[in-house]
């Protein structure tokens, strides 16, 4: 089990919420709450608020950019096997329709082969509060073997 999915495990969604921000800062501006981390799943939510939006008063494209990112990484990180480190290698995103509520995001592995290196696509769809699509994006991951580069930070950081 990797050090991500222990901490979210010990303390839960709200206080590991939190600590995600103070580990990679850039993901406390959108003020995410994780609902669900586990293998092939996870799943968060970011409030509509004046800091997340552009001059339309929408939900600005790079914040559903960051929370694709924030749940795709957390649910890859999730579902690796040990032994085995990730990073983002790009986004290729669709804007459905105009978000003006809280959304809620979601990454889906299932499908997913998490037992060798290369290159693995992972879907994050994100919603609004009527459960309209409003984006989706597809995030390649770059698997590597070797020792788990963000899972030694977490594990130094609790």
């Amino acid at each position: 089990m990797s050090q991500m999915l222990m901490m979210y495990n010990s303390v839960g969604n709200a206080a590991f919420s939190q600590m995600i921000g103070q580990i990679a800062p850039f993901f406390a501006t959108i003020n995410a709450q994780f609902v669900a981390l586990k293998p092939n799943y996870a799943e968060i939510t970011m409030p509509f608020c004046r800091e997340v939006t552009n001059h339309l008063g929408t939900v600005h494209a790079i914040a559903m950019c960051n929370m694709a990112e924030l749940v795709a990484g957390s649910m890859t990180d999730a579902s690796l096997p040990k032994g085995f480190r990730w990073i983002p290698k790009g986004m290729t995103v669709e804007y459905l329709a105009k978000a003006k509520t809280d959304l809620r995001a979601i990454a889906n592995g299932e499908g997913i082969n998490w037992n060798s290196a290369g290159d693995v696509v992972v879907p994050v769809d994100v919603f609004d509060s009527q459960q309209q699509k409003v984006f989706t994006a597809r995030i390649t991951m770059n698997i590597k073997t070797g020792d788990l580069v963000l899972g030694d930070h977490v594990q130094q950081t609790i």
